[in-house]
């Protein structure tokens, strides 16, 4: 009986409601949990990517430049949440209206979330089937490892906000270790002379590094709410965030350059092959995609208990759905046709944090006690995340997310002043009419 009070206590219930203050943690735990979502095979490959087609210095610099970006908007969403004590969707029902936010950012998170965590299952099975094939010789099918590692990864999501923190625990010293190693291992062979003088073989501009840097981790940018809501103050929101990407970020780009140069690949399960201890470092990269892709499930649900109307009580059922269909997308094998429908929808989450920022830091002066929730549909905040969203896709021109962001700010300043002059009395009357009633 004790057993299961402890099991429900350790499980997270609250979903889109507030956080007291009596729950809030300290940075350095919040800190840990964006270290493990950064900690992933795609932020190493990030710099596998960068060094084709800049060399190695204009590749760090881009990418310390690109996360450098990424926290700054990161920075605006995680202390509105901290001072909401809200998350990404729940906040957002000021500048989309709480049915826009509940539908519509709602859709557009937890279908994104979802589909990365297919993508990220589709890793961690094809990685853990060859280890088994390589190494103990035993032959389990893609289908049953990515099933068996996406309900192993959706667990510690259901169990939610201490299950990532207790994860990040292990995995993060686990990876930092091989990236110095790595890195140690590379420096060592090569010299920084010849790796200095690596020239890539098809070079694209500086702009384009900072863009592909920007764009691998702008979807953590845009929901930092969902864990900066759990911050003490905005010191603890602004410290979570900088410190929680950007040291480790630029860590693992630069890491995952010198190892890509000197293996002639971006595919990371090739280059920690090179590096002499392949079963260690395929199980290292395992767990650290378990980190990432717990945080995809964890936000999937939030989205999920949104979207329905749900009791925040059912967000862990509401995360299991979310993994279970990411696991299925898996599983079946559709994600190669999937992934240009999940870029789509990655480019549409950008523009959501302008419109947020806009309205909370430009409209609202960053002050709480100005925040509410609108009802129904608040147009001038959809109508300028399409703009953002549209911007962002179709102009390919510097960074599409930051493109996306800030045309979205501008439209939402300018639509709301516009909204106001005409339409702002009779809104504020009827505010007051309901207060009264």
């Amino acid at each position: 009986m004790s057993t299961e009070k402890k099991s429900n206590s350790f499980i997270e219930k609250r979903a889109l409601e507030s956080i007291p203050q009596s729950e809030r943690k300290h940075w350095v735990s919040i800190a840990l949990i964006w270290i493990g979502a950064i900690i992933s095979v795609s932020s190493l490959m990030v710099g596998g990517v960068l060094v084709s087609g800049l060399p190695l210095k204009q590749a760090l610099l881009a990418g310390f430049v690109g996360y450098a970006i990424v926290v700054l908007f990161m920075t605006f969403q995680g202390v509105q949440g901290a001072d909401l004590g809200r998350p990404t969707v729940s906040s957002a029902s000021s500048a989309f209206g709480k049915s826009g936010a509940s539908f519509i950012i709602s859709f557009v998170i937890g279908i994104s979330v979802m589909g990365w965590f297919g993508v990220q299952t589709s890793i961690t099975g094809s990685a853990f089937s060859s280890i088994m094939q390589d190494w103990l010789g035993v032959n389990i099918s893609f289908q049953l490892s990515a099933a068996i590692w996406g309900g192993i990864m959706l667990m510690t999501a259901v169990y939610g906000y201490k299950a990532l923190a207790y994860l990040n625990y292990v995995a993060v010293p686990a990876l930092l270790i091989m990236a110095v190693y790595g890195t140690y291992s590379v420096i060592s062979n090569f010299g920084m002379d010849a790796l200095l003088s690596y020239t890539p073989a098809a070079p694209f501009s500086f702009l384009q590094g900072v863009a592909i840097t920007v764009g691998g981790f702008a979807v953590g940018g845009v929901i930092a709410p969902d864990y900066s809501r759990y911050a003490e103050n905005r010191k603890g929101a602004i410290l979570s965030s900088v410190l929680g990407v950007l040291p480790m970020g630029v860590i693992l780009l630069s890491a995952g350059a010198l190892m890509a140069i000197t293996a002639g690949s971006a595919d990371m399960t090739q280059v920690v092959s090179s590096l002499g201890f392949p079963l260690i470092g395929l199980m290292i990269l395992i767990l650290a995609t378990w980190t990432t892709n717990a945080v995809n499930a964890y936000s999937g649900g939030i989205a999920l208990t949104s979207m329905f109307h749900l009791k925040d009580d059912k967000r862990p059922m509401a995360t299991a759905v979310a993994g279970i269909v990411g696991t299925i997308l898996a599983v079946v094998g559709i994600m190669n046709h999937f992934i240009p429908f999940l870029m789509v929808l990655t480019t549409g989450i950008s523009p959501i944090a302008g419109v947020m920022i806009a309205d909370y830091w430009i409209i609202r002066k960053g002050d709480p006690t100005k925040w509410k929730e609108e009802e129904g549909v608040r147009w001038t905040g959809v109508i300028s995340w399409l703009i953002g969203f549209a911007v962002g896709y179709f102009v390919h021109i510097g960074s599409a997310p930051v493109n996306a962001i800030v045309v979205a700010m501008i439209a939402t300043v300018v639509l709301n002043k516009f909204s106001h002059t005409e339409t702002g009395s009779k809104e504020e009357s009827n505010t007051d009419k309901e207060v009264s009633a």
